[in-house]
């Protein structure tokens, strides 16, 4: 139920609305909303097919695993910070190298 909650989630997420515009248009209140997002309570196939006709998407796309987007994007995440650590790893180098020249530079002028 956690996968499907975290997917109804995220399908909230993209249309930028709040519980409380989506517990209205499905008629429920929004604690009953918000335990169908947390995966506190089960959803029944009535409920899933007008969330997914609601958020205009396949069913398939509300119980597909949710993990495996979630490990997809934390992949990519990471990727982006290896790039990101490299890049300062090379400046880093680069003022060291800079500081060693001047420290030289400034030994041969005593």
């Amino acid at each position: 139920m956690k996968n499907i909650g975290y997917n109804i989630r995220q399908l909230r997420h993209k249309l930028n609305v709040n519980q409380q515009e989506i517990s209205k248009r499905l008629k429920i209140s929004i604690p009953a909303y918000s335990k169908i997002e947390t995966g506190f309570t089960d959803i029944n196939i009535t409920r899933l097919y007008q969330i997914a006709d609601l958020f205009q998407v396949p069913i398939t796309e509300i119980l597909k695993d949710g993990q495996n987007s979630a490990n997809a994007n934390q992949s990519e995440e990471i990727n982006v910070l290896k790039e990101q650590l490299k890049t300062k790893e090379e400046e880093i180098l680069k003022l060291s190298k800079k500081l060693i020249d001047l420290y030289e530079e400034l030994r041969e002028k005593k």
